[in-house]
């Protein structure tokens, strides 16, 4: 409980200093700021994830959450967490942080009780309130 309000005050926090440099954030924090990704608060959806907006007090944030059916490498989630990271620039969205979470889940499985690990995969980024720049360089 601790850790998810010390979360949620830097997440508040990064909103209003861009020198703090994006972090680990808690699947309970982001399904609590994105009403536990509920279909009013999604903003946009691809071929790799949906993204919803996260209602924090000193403004909003973009989260993506990647689809778990495409089981995305450690390796490679960790380097696009890098490059994030890295990429600072006053053109490129703000990355302000990740999820790589992953816990057990007893299931019903061909009538036998199985634990499956159910991952999650998400990364947050500044929220742009015009949308997605596509729709300015498509005229969509």
């Amino acid at each position: 409980q601790m850790a998810g309000a010390a979360a949620r005050n830097l997440l508040e926090c990064m909103l209003l200093d861009d020198s703090i440099v994006p972090t680990n954030l808690p699947i309970s924090l982001l399904e609590s700021i994105t009403n536990d990704f509920s279909d009013d608060q999604k903003i946009g959806s691809g071929g790799f994830a949906n993204v919803y907006k996260g209602i924090l007090q000193n403004g909003t944030i973009a989260v993506k959450k990647l689809f778990n059916g495409l089981d995305m490498e450690e390796i490679k989630f960790i380097k696009e967490v890098s490059c994030l990271t890295r990429a600072k620039h006053k053109n490129i969205v703000r990355f302000l942080g990740y999820c790589a979470d992953a816990h057990g889940k007893i299931l019903n499985h061909e009538a036998k009780m199985v634990i499956a690990e159910e991952r999650h995969r998400l990364l947050c980024f500044e929220f742009l309130p015009e949308g997605s720049l596509d729709k300015y360089i498509t005229g969509a």
